[in-house]
């Protein structure tokens, strides 16, 4: 027989060898993700929204722009007309209002009025308006295509207006926003994830009185 004749191959044996080889290389990778995990995820949004500016520098609340996440289930995306509360005045970036504040303050005058910045000016072109803010007539409003970061399956219930009348702070689950130039999935949301908060969250006067772990609670 020839040295390079093919032998023939267990199937049972070359299964076995391959799943053991598979769950090895899992468990050394510590970067592998459970199917359905998306932490990290950090699309491209159709405008360059800064939660490190916003919710850092300005120091504005969560739930001014997030305001679904006191009363109902989900926080859900702010509508244009709450981003125009701010930028109907504020029409251009932070750091040339700010240049423009204090050029105004050295030359004695008054402050000018900047054009919309390039990220401004896509939410004044989404509500079809002109550069003081005014509707163009003939040009009707379209709506952002703001992309989802965080999303879990259909069989989860989850309600934002529990947690947030507990006290659990936004950061718990989305990670420090305030520093984020774009929005990310910080944490894996996986049931274990969920689990462990729950169990190791006081809810009462006891130790023992903890977040629910019932099935019930998330799956019904």
């Amino acid at each position: 027989m020839s040295p390079f004749s093919k032998a023939p191959v267990n199937n049972k044996v070359f299964v076995a060898a391959f799943v053991a080889f598979a769950s090895i290389a899992i468990v050394m990778n510590v970067n592998a993700a459970l199917i359905g995990n998306h932490q990290g995820y950090a699309p491209k949004q159709p405008i360059a929204f800064s939660h490190r500016l916003h919710a850092g520098e300005l120091k504005i609340n969560c739930q001014y722009c997030h305001y679904g996440a006191r009363t109902s289930r989900t926080a859900g995306i702010p509508p244009a007309s709450i981003c125009m509360n701010c930028h109907k005045v504020v029409r251009s970036g932070y750091d040339a209002v700010l240049s423009e504040r204090e050029a105004a303050k050295k030359e004695k005058r008054e402050e000018k009025v900047l054009p919309p910045s390039a990220e401004i000016q896509k939410l004044y072109d989404a509500l079809a308006l002109d550069a003081s803010a005014q509707p163009i007539p003939n040009k009707q409003p379209k709506p952002i295509h703001w992309i989802r970061v965080h999303n879990l399956p259909d069989f989860v219930y989850f309600n934002h207006s529990v947690h947030v009348a507990a006290g659990v702070v936004c950061q718990t689950c989305h990670g420090p926003v305030q520093t984020l130039e774009r929005m990310s999935q910080f944490s894996d949301l996986s049931m274990g994830w969920c689990l462990d908060c729950h169990r190791t969250t006081q809810v009462g006067e006891l130790p023992s009185d903890h977040a629910s772990t019932n099935c019930g609670s998330c799956h019904y």
